[in-house]
């Protein structure tokens, strides 16, 4: 095998690799939509608009398969361009749709968390759990001691 039959082995693998990687991206974010879509019943979410949190909730859930299906698109990008095709014209390329993504990652992190992604989370950012709630999930996931039944 001469090395110019290795060198387009390795090319074909890496395109492969790079379209895997963007259909991967794609695949999260159509099953994250049809998965909030089924699960959360659009229809279902669109009657209770008044309840407190519904909003926020299916922002939620929606907007998290989009961040991760975006993470996976420029990945597949990356891997295209800097293995396949590192001109200087394809690096450029590259480096806008990183920054317009990133960009829409920032956005939709912001709509989902309320703050920039570089700020720190604030006490009302965390979700405080009660004694009960606390308790109550303790009590679910405890395994039955050994010594229990020997008594």
């Amino acid at each position: 095998m001469s090395s110019g039959e290795v060198v387009e082995i390795i090319r074909t693998f890496m395109e492969w690799a790079a379209l895997g990687i963007e259909i991967l991206g794609a695949l999260i974010i159509v099953a994250g939509v049809m998965r909030v879509a089924i699960t959360r019943g659009t229809v279902r979410y669109l009657f209770k608009l008044d309840k407190p949190g519904a909003y926020e909730s299916y922002k939620h859930q929606m907007g998290r398969s989009l961040l991760l299906g975006l993470e996976f698109l420029v990945a597949g990008d990356v891997v295209r361009t800097v293995a396949l095709e590192p001109t200087l014209n394809n690096v450029a390329v590259l480096g806008l749709l990183v920054l317009v993504r990133t960009f829409l990652g920032w956005s939709l992190a912001v709509e989902i968390e309320g703050r920039w992604p570089w700020q720190a989370r604030t006490e009302k950012d965390t979700p405080v759990r009660t004694t009960e709630e606390v308790t109550r999930s303790c009590e679910t996931t405890r395994t039955p001691d050994s010594r229990e039944g020997l008594q």
